[in-house]
């Protein structure tokens, strides 16, 4: 094994780990906030009152909870796409 396949491998564990730490956190935060909006919608709907289809602050977050975990996600990829490199290149 050369030494850019040593490093592209090495490079590739560290984004995956990177990536993997950074996404936890929000996608814990994401769930939370999922597990609020059902039950949010079903007192609604046992209360009989029709829900809104505004943007809340609540959806909001969920939207830039979506993309940290999309940008967490595209450097897992990054790391595994390093590591596959590093394989063929030995």
């Amino acid at each position: 094994m050369g030494p850019l396949s040593l490093l592209l491998l090495v490079v590739g564990v560290v984004l995956i780990v990177l990536g993997t730490r950074r996404f936890m956190p929000p996608y814990r935060r994401y769930q939370a906030l999922q597990e609020q909006d059902a039950n949010v919608a079903r007192y609604e709907a046992w209360r009989g009152g029709a829900r809104a289809d505004a943007k809340t602050g609540a959806s909001i977050a969920m939207a830039l909870l979506r993309r940290q975990l999309q940008v967490s996600g595209l450097i897992v990829i990054g790391g595994f796409v390093c590591i596959a490199v590093a394989f063929v290149l030995r």
